[in-house]
């Protein structure tokens, strides 16, 4: 892949997709030292990041692909996003997701339009049931691996870089690559010296654990506050591990506790109200677990969490 994806994307995109603000937030600077700027994704239409994948991926399709519909599979916010998509070009879409998915996420997706089918214990098992679907003559959106998503997530990465072009350090969550592979690789094209962090959660980080063993491997899926950083990269990832692999330069595991505090700052400082995946920059950053280069700029990855759940992770921090 390269760079100029990045750019085609953008320009596919650009009525579907929100250009997302980019704030400075006082409280992460002064806890890491340098400026910090946050990517507020929550703020797309479908309340994350993944809406740009989506979108971009769909009108790269044929009409007639288009009009025999859409599938997918995962933990709620890709589904969100292709259910957004496909509605907004009025085409069928059919989204798959495990048993575990949070039930605020699964509520969400069936006021969507789109058709629901719940079934497996991962990621991976809920993939198998949308190919089941693409054998019927539906096209299957993967959630990260495929040249059109990532290119479509790089799209932050551009829009970061022409707000502030004095960026030095980006920090996202890292799950199954997407987002990191495209932003990686459109920032390392504008400056190989820029910094690229990847947060994971302790247990559960299926890309770290692959690119550590050098193959994809399977992992369990402990319940955790980041919930949408769950889940496995594919037993044939071609794109997203050796992108990660090669644009990230360093892969952190976040400790619950914070991923807890770091939500519980993006709530109190900004009064955003987002989920544990959304808020793993900010954790790290509190924590020190980031040690920043320079200008850094956090994605807010998204909101979908209830607000009972998130009341119970932020209450011991506020």
């Amino acid at each position: 892949m390269q760079a100029r994806s990045v750019f085609e994307a953008a320009a596919r995109i650009r009525s579907g997709v929100l250009y997302s603000p980019l704030i400075y937030s006082q409280t992460l600077s002064e806890a890491g030292g340098q400026p910090v700027y946050l990517k507020l994704e929550q703020l797309q239409p479908s309340g994350s990041f993944k809406l740009r994948g989506a979108m971009n991926f769909i009108r790269s399709l044929s009409n007639e692909a288009q009009k025999a519909g859409v599938t997918t599979f995962s933990t709620g916010n890709h589904g969100m996003a292709v259910a957004y998509a496909a509605a907004q070009l009025g085409i069928p879409a059919v989204i798959c997701v495990s048993k575990h998915v949070p039930k605020a996420k699964v509520d969400i997706l069936e006021k969507s339009g789109a058709r629901i089918h719940i079934e497996g214990e991962t990621q991976d098992e809920a993939g198998e049931i949308s190919a089941a679907y693409a054998s019927e003559g539906m096209t299957v959106v993967p959630p990260f691996d495929h040249p059109a998503i990532i290119a479509g997530q790089g799209t932050i990465g551009l829009e970061m870089i022409e707000t502030r072009p004095e960026i030095e350090h980006i920090i996202a969550g890292l799950s199954g690559g997407g987002l990191l592979a495209g932003i990686g690789l459109f920032a390392k094209s504008v400056d190989e010296n820029l910094r690229v962090s990847g947060i994971s959660v302790m247990k559960g980080a299926a890309m770290d654990d692959s690119l550590r063993a050098g193959y994809p491997v399977a992992v369990d899926e402990p319940p955790t506050y980041a919930d949408s950083l769950l889940g496995g990269i594919g037993e044939h990832n071609h794109y997203t591990m050796p992108l990660v692999g090669r644009y990230v330069d360093e892969r952190i595991r976040l400790a619950e506790e914070d991923i807890a505090r770091g939500m519980a700052s993006l709530y109190e400082a900004h009064g955003l109200l987002v989920e544990g995946a959304a808020a793993v920059g900010a954790g790290a950053i509190l924590s020190g677990a980031v040690q920043l280069k320079g200008p850094a700029a956090i994605v807010v990855t998204g909101a979908g969490i209830s607000t009972s759940d998130h009341r119970q992770a932020v209450q011991p921090f506020i």
